[in-house]
């Protein structure tokens, strides 16, 4: 019977793009972010989630001294705090002063850049690690990857760059029947001499670790609460704190890992379900069952036994039915922009300007490549609900506009100084430069849809 629970939360809002025309392209010195829309979906979910929640897990943690949790904050959801939001950063601040909060590394832009790029990658985890460090004095020793992306490559990655666990999705494809609710370990093996080099160059801790742990999600409980808390057709509503409490109990393994977005408490689950009662009458009833709540670095350190091989050749997350990369890659688009907003990496690192540097990074967030998802069924209802956008290609052609005005300010670097290109390149008037207009990244003109499934949504 497991005798340990695992609270990690993820906390994260993007930065959406606003409405930039195509014939703004080249002449606007505008920024391409909403900040009006991204203020006001701010404010909206601090009212309904972050402030609520917050007040009720420290309240929980004062009147629970062996009751712990742990957050990943995103550096564009601290940026964000920072220009909407000084009273959410203090809320988790007070958090941290518990003593019983750990907070978890991850990529600074919440981005795709574990697979895309290995400099840009160790870069923005570094300066995650450093923020962290500045705004909750804690160095993370725990990383988890946007959208709990994994493979065994990147789990050796981030041990080369010091962590001593990681946290992803524990998929039954990849455990065969076994139990996610152990400590794993991927197969160990050597990157190439170039990739060691980089990290070494730029990781954020001192050393790397000898081993990593991998701590698995118990999907299935954490989507009792996280999507089926209020589903009234589910055979277990309405679900209780000691109901709940027996399943952790009853279930094998040594620590049940139970990840999701913060937003559940609230925002995905309004007030009125009783969630945030549900969620504070836990402690109690994980005390009288003598379950512990720990931090994911409590469970690594804890574990002194054998850890079974977790081998993920497959990149993995936890989006969607498929749980792979195909909420960010499933179609032309998505493929087309993500490949785009990469391919400009030399170019803006080269300006050394760091307004630039900025923009490009934000554009990485995996969100804008998330809207831009063509799903049917259950998966494009989830990616539906989280779009700020009308459609996918509204999303996408957003997007591509942004990533077109940023390759004419590139183009306006010369000779180390930057020059502002005035005047864009005329299109010939022909029924191929109107497909150019509508489609800059050169995607194609009728939508790409992926496969119908039936199966319910996951994210």
């Amino acid at each position: 019977m497991a005798q340990r629970v695992c609270f990690y939360f993820q906390v994260h809002q993007p930065y959406r793009l606003r409405d930039l025309r195509y014939a703004d392209v080249g002449e606007s010195n505008e920024t391409y972010f909403d900040d009006e829309k991204n203020r006001a979906i701010f404010r909206k979910v601090s009212e309904k989630c972050y402030l609520p929640a917050n007040a009720t897990i420290l309240r929980m943690l004062k009147a629970n001294p062996d009751f712990h949790v742990s957050y990943s904050l995103s550096g564009v959801f601290l940026d964000q705090c920072a220009e909407y939001g000084p009273d959410v950063l203090r809320s988790f601040q007070e958090l941290a002063e518990t003593g019983q909060v750990e907070f978890l590394a991850e990529t600074y832009y919440h981005s795709l850049s574990s697979i895309k790029s290995l400099r840009e990658f160790c870069e923005q985890v570094t300066k995650h690690v450093r923020t962290v460090q500045k705004l909750f004095g804690q160095t993370p020793t725990v990383f988890r990857n946007t959208e709990l992306i994994f493979n065994n490559e990147i789990a050796q990655i981030v041990r080369l760059m010091g962590f001593e666990g990681i946290v992803t999705e524990g998929t039954d494809r990849h455990l065969a029947g076994r139990t996610p609710n152990v400590p794993h370990r991927t197969p160990s093996f050597r990157l190439p001499r170039a990739a060691e080099a980089v990290i070494a160059k730029h990781r954020p801790h001192a050393k790397a670790s000898k081993t990593i742990d991998v701590l698995l999600k118990n999907y299935k409980l954490s989507d009792d609460v996280a999507f089926r808390f209020s589903d009234k057709n589910w055979s277990c509503h309405p679900l209780h704190s000691d109901t709940y409490a027996n399943w952790i109990l009853d279930t094998p393994g040594h620590s049940v890992n139970l990840f999701m977005d913060y937003e559940t408490f609230g925002e995905h689950q309004w007030a009125d379900t009783g969630i945030f009662q549900f969620l504070e009458s836990l402690p109690s009833q994980f005390a009288a069952r003598g379950v512990h709540a720990c931090t994911p670095s409590r469970v690594v350190e804890e574990w002194d036994a054998k850890h079974p091989t977790y081998d993920v050749h497959e990149t993995i997350s936890w989006a969607d039915t498929e749980r792979d990369l195909s909420a960010w890659q499933g179609n032309a688009i998505q493929n087309a922009a993500l490949e785009a907003i990469y391919t400009l990496e030399s170019k803006v690192r080269a300006t050394k300007d760091a307004n630039l540097m900025e923009i490009w990074r934000k554009l990485q967030t995996s969100d804008h490549f998330y809207y831009m998802c063509t799903k049917y069924w259950a998966d494009g209802d989830v990616h539906k609900y989280f779009s700020p956008y009308e459609s996918p290609y509204e999303a996408y052609r957003r997007f591509s506009h942004a990533l077109a005005d940023l390759r004419i300010r590139l183009e306006g670097y010369k000779a180390g100084k930057k020059t502002r290109a005035t005047k864009k390149k005329k299109l010939p008037a022909t029924r191929s430069s109107l497909s150019a207009r509508r489609y800059p990244l050169s995607a194609p003109r009728r939508p790409l849809t992926t496969p119908r499934s039936p199966l319910p949504a996951h994210r």
